[in-house]
């Protein structure tokens, strides 16, 4: 017993005395009948394993005053790793060994070159539990230290494994100061900014993301994590969903909505259709980062009137098509049309022979604004009259209407935007005998003022002047806070997106809400936040070009459809 000492390399080694009541009563009748694992360290032998065996001999050598041996299995010298793993292997098998100290073992070895597998192997632990267990030797030694004296859980403890050395360092102060120091799940709040998005909602390559992830080895799955930077992950994830968009609408799904960020599907109002009777596709996007796409549904209103119309067996794709949302809704159509038909009024001014023609054409087949009433100019929509009213066309009109007037001496008719029947207040012999006396020049300067105050504004006669006429567009309209304020269906705000600030920009906010898509279309328009060369000053929608173009779906664009079925004319 006088050559036996407690090795350096024991797991417990400096440790108080071991707990051996319920050894010694063994020992003291029957000696130790279990081999002790020594080594040869110095002029005498260290115990690897048998600590507590040791602990009870000495006791009883000291009791009974005899000269004790005990039974031995000598390690051959030199091998520290196999000596640590003798130690932990006794020391696991008779749990517990807490947790702390399987950590300075396992990381003992684990320097020694060991891996986390041939540490799992040799104690017949799984590789995530070592893993787990060397994981908490990247916690800063005053955190250890709060969790072994029970100042902060276990859970805090799992979470923390997941700071990096500046967010330790940073909870550290909180916790030494006044602040609140977050703790449980309220800490991986604080960790992963608020937003705990795990790494298994991630739509694209995780080894393409250039931001960093949290890994957790305490998760559901091993290798599980959470993303550190949410802004960063969003615009990875929204161009994941836009490509996951495009492939079902190649794959022939007429309409995919991808639902703003949050926003629940109410599939208590759709019913199932195939993809060949017209059915939709809805993405949902959680705020944790979940996408979970929804097909073959369409609303059971449309359901309902498709079936009143077509044969009980007649379930073709252009039934249900015909039932598809419009791109314009009803505001958004009314500004377009009025807008539009105000700059190719303003454009005949510039083009008196055709004014003329188009006089000619409303006296051979008729039209309701042939009595010589001006046009109507106003909107249900408040913002949409105003807009119109305060535009450059509507100051060009304005403008050449008081030049022709006083060269005439007439007058208008009060409130020139309520219910006028006549374009001007006057004499018929008076105003004729006047025109009598003018030149051609003049008549026709006149002609063509009367024709863009009585144009109509049906998209049909707009868009075959439109073509005639060629007006600049850029010049004569831009889009202001009324246009953007009716702007609602977000497939068309995600198309001019991608048409002002190309794929990547549109693909990175395909959830976002439609106000926010919206600031990002004007932010380019007026060169916010942006390179001079990704300004886009001169942008115009494709609705008021000098030939419209559409967004969706041409036949519920009016003024595209309208172009369409027009003929190239020569001006």
């Amino acid at each position: 017993m006088s050559d036996l000492h407690v090795s350096t390399l024991n797991m417990r080694h400096g440790e108080d005395a071991p707990d051996i009541d319920d050894l010694y009563p063994s020992v003291l009748a029957s000696g130790v009948n279990q081999s002790l694992l020594v080594r040869k360290e110095g002029k005498g032998y260290g115990v690897i394993a048998g600590r507590r065996r040791l602990f009870a001999l000495r006791r009883k050598a000291e009791e009974t005053g005899a000269s004790l041996s005990a039974p031995c299995l000598v390690m051959q010298s030199g091998d520290d790793v196999a000596a640590m793993e003798a130690s932990l292997l006794e020391n696991v098998a008779r749990l517990p060994s807490t947790e702390m100290e399987q950590l300075a073992a396992f990381k003992a070895l684990a320097d020694a070159g060991e891996t986390a597998e041939s540490i799992a192997t040799t104690f017949g632990l799984t590789a995530l539990r070592v893993k787990r267990v060397l994981a908490l030797a990247n916690v800063h030694a005053d955190i250890l230290a709060l969790y072994e004296a029970e100042e902060i859980s276990h859970r805090s403890l799992r979470y923390m494994t997941m700071a990096t050395a500046e967010q330790q360092a940073a909870w550290l102060e909180l916790w030494r100061g006044d602040d609140y120091a977050p703790q449980e799940s309220y800490l991986k709040d604080w960790l992963t900014g608020g937003a705990s998005i795990e790494t298994s909602a991630a739509l694209f390559s995780l080894e393409d993301y250039p931001g960093n992830i949290i890994s957790d080895l305490f998760g559901r799955e091993e290798g599980s994590g959470y993303f550190q930077d949410a802004d960063l992950f969003w615009e990875h994830q929204n161009r994941a969903i836009a490509a996951k968009a495009d492939a079902l609408r190649a794959d022939g799904w007429g309409n995919v909505t991808v639902l703003e960020r949050g926003e629940s599907f109410p599939n208590w109002d759709y019913g199932k259709r195939t993809k060949e009777a017209g059915g939709h596709v809805f993405i949902e996007v959680g705020h944790d980062g979940s996408v979970n796409v929804r097909d073959g549904l369409l609303h059971k209103r449309d359901i309902a009137r498709i079936d009143a119309i077509v044969r009980p067996n007649d379930t073709s794709a252009k039934a249900a098509s015909a039932m598809a949302k419009p791109e314009m809704s009803g505001p958004v159509a009314e500004y377009v049309r009025l807008h539009r038909h105000a700059v190719v009024s303003a454009s005949l001014l510039d083009a008196p022979g055709v004014a003329l023609r188009v006089a000619v054409a409303h006296m051979l087949v008729g039209s309701d604004r042939w009595t010589c009433e001006p046009t109507k100019t106003t909107s249900r929509k408040e913002t949409t009259t105003e807009s119109v009213a305060a535009s450059v066309s509507s100051a060009r009109l304005a403008e050449e209407r008081q030049t022709v007037f006083d060269s005439l001496g007439l007058t208008e008719e009060t409130a020139y935007y309520g219910e006028p029947k006549h374009l001007a207040q006057g004499d018929f012999a008076t105003v004729f005998a006047s025109l009598l006396t003018q030149d051609h020049a003049t008549v026709m300067r006149v002609l063509a003022l009367a024709m863009s105050q009585t144009l109509s504004s049906d998209e049909a006669v707009v868009e075959a002047v439109c073509m005639a006429t060629e007006p600049d567009m850029d010049a004569l309209w831009s889009p202001d806070d009324a246009f953007f304020d009716i702007l609602r269906d977000k497939r068309v705000l995600n198309a001019m997106l991608r048409e002002i600030g190309g794929k990547r920009l549109a693909d990175s906010m395909v959830s976002e809400p439609g106000t926010k898509q919206k600031t990002a279309l004007r932010n380019r328009i007026a060169g916010v936040g942006v390179t001079p060369e990704e300004a886009k000053p001169d942008w115009r929608p494709r609705w008021m070009q000098t030939r419209p173009g559409w967004y969706v779906e041409r036949r519920t664009c009016p003024p595209a459809q309208a172009a369409a079925k027009l003929p190239k004319v020569a001006s």
